[in-house]
Order: C-alpha cells, then structure tokens, then sequence
C-alpha cells in the first residue's frame, strides 16, 4: 500500500527538477551516495528501455572556467572514475567546439553516461505496475503518525482516510521527512530539513542553439549544490539553472510562497543560523541571482558569454528538501534509519531521482531482507 498526500505521484521534488540523469561524478567514492548513484542511473536507464520511456543518453560536459576550477575538475574526474564512471574524457578546445560550439573554458570533461529522462513518466510508470502486481495507491492520503500494533509485530499507519496495519512501514517523505520521523517515532530527528528553492530560466526557442545537451560548472566542493547550469530537455527547450536560495514554504515554488510555521522551523533552527553565518558570501549570492536577472545571467555567462538578458525567459522553479546538521553543516550523503517496524527516508537529495530504484534495493536488501 501507497499513502500518497497528493492527488498525484511525485507531485513536489520528483517533478519539479530538470529532468537530468546523474551517474556519480561528484560523490565521494565509497559513500552510499556514490554507490547507489552509479548503480541508480543504470538502473533507470534500463527501466526506461523496458518500458519505453522518453530518456536519451547524450552526455554532459563539465567546464572549468579558470585555473583553480581546472584543479577541481581534476579532482571529479578521479571521484567519477574511483566510483567506476566510464569513458570519462578531457576535450581540447577543438573537441569542445564542435560539441558546444558557444561554451568557452579553460579545460572541460566529458561524461558521456549522463542523461535526461521525463520523471513523471517514470512515476506514472511505477504507479502503474504497482496496481497491475496487486498493491494499492491511496491519494490524499496524508499520514499523521504511526501506532504499535497490539499484540504483534508491525505498525498501524494513521492517516487522513483512516488507519491501516502494515508489517512493515518504510518513509519517503522528502521536504517532510523530518517531521514524518518525529510523528511516527516520538523521536527528535537526528537532522532537520531545510528548503531550498532552485529557479530557473528559459532559452527563447530562437536561442537554443546555443545548447546542445549539458553543460555545468565545476561545483564548489563544500556545498552538495551544482550551480547554474544548462540543461536540454528531453521534449526539448533549455533550462538554465538553478540557484539555491531558502524557500519561506516547504513547498514554495514562487517566492510569493510564505508559510509562517515553515519560515519560523528553518530561521529558529542553529544549524540553518550556523550555515549562514559560515557561508555569507555563497548564501548573499544566490539570493542576488534570485532578485536579480543580471546576477543570475552573470553565472550562466561564466561558461557561454555570449548568452544575453534578452535571450531568457521566466522558468520553473523546484524545491530541494536539503538536510542540515545541528552544527551547521550541510549533510552530504544519503541517510536511511530504521526504528522498529518503521525505514526512514531522511536525507534523499540529488541524485535522488536517478538513484531511486537502486535505494529502493538498498532498502530491500540492507533493511527489510
């Protein structure tokens, strides 16, 4: 059974992303993250073969703007191919014209397993094949909490259509996973979930081809955020971005989007203090690329300078369930507990959507069998 609070699947982080298909490049090799981010992205790859799902392997190009970033490039390419990334290759300038023909840099790296895949149709997918083998999917089904079952192992889920006992009860919660934790165990979670709104924009059709399939930056290795980028997506268009800026809602998508319990949870909680205080100069500047269509095109300019204002439009925007530790620090990896009867899904970020079906046999694997 499937408890669903949404109408829909994947309503919020798994629809609202740019559709990419990562494969490891930039994850500590030996991290659960690592693993399951190589074994993830075949996995989906083959899923979608399966099941004729809109996905094109097309590659990505990294690019390293200056000498330091060429130091950090080098660094990803020995993580991709400790994580057991293939074909990854450096193209010289002539290389990298005739891939991307608008893009400058002072080095660049090619992933050529890098893809883009419709997710919705992936989770319609699933849903699907879940009601075809037997199992049930309840929308509008929020989950308030979980009780013992008496007299036996398992749990009763509490939710908004009534209770339901279960043998076993595994949480994905994603922007709400800390407080599903909290209401299903009676426990302070051990981190906190922050929103983090990423906006994007639009290349006007007339300027596409400026982008052929992906592009990104070198990302700064402190943070788990991978920095404007360009992205060609699977039914076509170009999105660049995103930034990464606090979200005043769980699920604000538009920064009219105010809940006064979710803005008071991130901005009365040290670890979210304590990140800002030691990062000011990254969290000052992506709220200028948030208020400022110059300072957002500022990046996009560091890897094609001849993209223009008049050449972008309005995009989407998606929220990223980010979760932070009591001492300010970003948590990295990918996080699963177990309590009881009860798995918890704390900390699922990017590269969760490529990674889902291999964390789902993590689970099946390490937690359940």
């Amino acid at each position: 059974m499937v408890f669903e609070k949404e109408p829909g699947p994947g309503r919020h982080q798994s629809s609202h992303n740019s559709g990419v298909l990562h494969c490891g490049l930039y994850y500590q090799p030996g991290s659960l993250k690592a693993r399951l981010a190589v074994d993830g992205i075949r996995s989906m790859i083959g899923f979608c073969r399966q099941h004729d799902i809109p996905h094109e392997v097309c590659g990505k190009v990294v690019v390293a703007s200056d000498e330091r970033e060429r130091r950090f490039l080098d660094d990803l390419a020995g993580r991709g191919a400790a994580n057991g990334l293939q074909g990854l290759a450096f193209l010289d300038q002539a290389a990298l014209r005739r891939r991307e023909p608008f893009v400058r840099a002072a080095a660049s790296l090619l992933v050529p397993e890098e893809g883009i895949v419709d997710y919705q149709a992936v989770m319609n997918t699933l849903a699907t094949l879940i009601m075809n083998r037997g199992g049930s999917i309840f929308y509008g089904s929020r989950v308030t909490g979980q009780k013992s079952a008496h007299g036996a192992e398992g749990a009763v889920v509490a939710t908004l259509l009534g209770e339901y006992p279960v043998d076993l009860m595994v949480c994905c919660a994603g922007l709400h996973a800390d407080r599903l934790y909290r209401q299903c165990t009676g426990l302070r979670p051990p981190l906190r979930i922050v929103p983090f709104r990423g906006e994007y924009r639009m290349l006007r059709p007339e300027a596409e081809k400026m982008v052929n399939h992906l592009v990104y930056p070198v990302p700064d290795p402190q943070y788990p955020f991978l920095g404007v980028h360009f992205t060609r997506l699977v039914h076509g268009g170009r999105e660049i971005g995103p930034n990464a800026v606090l979200a005043l809602k769980r699920e604000g998508y538009r920064k009219s989007d105010i809940s006064l319990p979710d803005t008071i949870d991130a901005l009365a909680y040290p670890g979210f203090l304590r990140f800002v205080s030691k990062n000011l100069r990254f969290t000052a500047g992506e709220f200028a690329s948030s208020l400022s269509d110059q300072a957002f095109l500022g990046k996009a300019r560091k890897m094609i300078p001849e993209i223009s204002l008049d050449q972008l439009v309005p995009g989407t925007a998606g929220v990223r369930a980010q979760a932070v530790a009591a001492d300010g620090s970003l948590v990295m990896d990918f996080r699963i507990l177990r309590h009881g009867s009860q798995i918890h899904v704390l900390n699922a970020p990017s590269p969760g959507a490529t990674a889902s079906l291999a964390i789902a046999a993590h689970i099946v694997d390490h937690y359940i069998e």
